[in-house]
Order: structure tokens, then C-alpha cells, then sequence
């Protein structure tokens, strides 16, 4: 069983390097480098949870091919994203942008916290909660017996 599991953590940690096919790759290695660290920060439109990096996807494959073209043709890094921002959307980032669009994404878990709080804290304050109605004779003689009852492996 065990080496079940360091065989298929081995599979899915190297599963992200099978996705860049050796064509693929950029005969510089700096260059192949950048292209890493463009690749791992577009999502695939297809996959939508993936890196485009991570990703099988034919459309994958041709935004990777796409960034190491515009590497190649000597564009920077945000120059790539930005391009690829252009012509896929903001939905290509997978940490998107802080901008009027995107503010629910980023504010959102917050607000939703904050509102959380505020229901239990005015839950609290109104004592709206009903109390526990006294046990039935019946009930406290079965809960009786089952606090006298040892359970296997008590020192009693």
C-alpha cells in the first residue's frame, strides 16, 4: 500500500511535466525558463483549473506554442500576458487582476465574512434561542444508565 502511494504521488507530481511536449520546448534554456514561468501563469480555456503548463489540452498546447513564439520574437513577460490577455480575456490570469471587473473575486470572500459575523453576533445579542426542554423521567433514567456504564478499556 504504500508504495501505492509514493508511486502515485511520484505520477501526479511529474503529471504537470508531461503536458510540455519536447517540439514544444525552446532549445535555450533561459529562454525555456521564461516560457515555464509565463506558461504557469495562464490558465487553460479549456480546462479552466489548469495551467496551460499543466494542461493536455489541444488549446493548451497552442497558447504554449504561442508564448514561445512571442519569446522568440524577444517580447517580455507582461508584453506575453498582456497579448495573451487581449486575445483570450481576463480569464486566461489565473490570479486575476485587481480592477472594477474583478472586485467582487477579490472582495467577495471578505464580505461574505463580514456578513457572516454580523448574522451570529445579532443572533446572539437578540437571545432568540429557545431553552432545552426538562428531561422526561424516562430520559433521565437512560441517560442515568449510560454514564454508569464502564466502556472497555476504563480503569473504574
Amino acid at each position: 500500500m504504500k508504495r501505492f502511494l509514493v508511486l502515485l504521488s511520484v505520477l501526479c507530481i511529474a503529471g504537470g511535466a508531461l503536458a510540455v511536449e519536447p517540439k514544444e520546448m525552446l532549445k535555450d534554456p533561459a529562454q525555456e525558463a521564461r516560457a515555464r514561468e509565463v506558461s504557469k501563469q495562464l490558465r487553460c480555456v479549456q480546462c479552466q483549473n489548469e495551467t496551460i503548463d499543466e494542461s493536455n489540452a489541444e488549446i493548451a498546447r497552442d497558447m504554449r506554442v504561442l508564448v514561445r513564439d512571442r519569446i522568440t520574437a524577444g517580447d517580455s513577460n507582461v508584453q506575453i500576458i498582456d497579448y495573451m490577455v487581449g486575445r483570450y480575456g481576463d480569464y486566461v490570469l489565473l490570479k486575476p487582476r485587481f480592477m472594477a471587473s474583478t472586485l467582487i473575486l477579490w472582495l467577495g470572500p471578505l464580505l461574505l465574512l463580514i456578513l457572516g459575523g454580523v448574522v451570529v453576533v445579532s443572533r446572539l445579542r437578540r437571545g432568540d434561542a429557545q431553552p432545552l426542554a426538562p428531561l422526561s423521567p424516562e430520559e433521565e433514567i437512560a441517560l442515568t444508565q449510560m454514564t454508569n456504564e464502564t466502556t472497555p478499556g476504563d480503569t473504574k
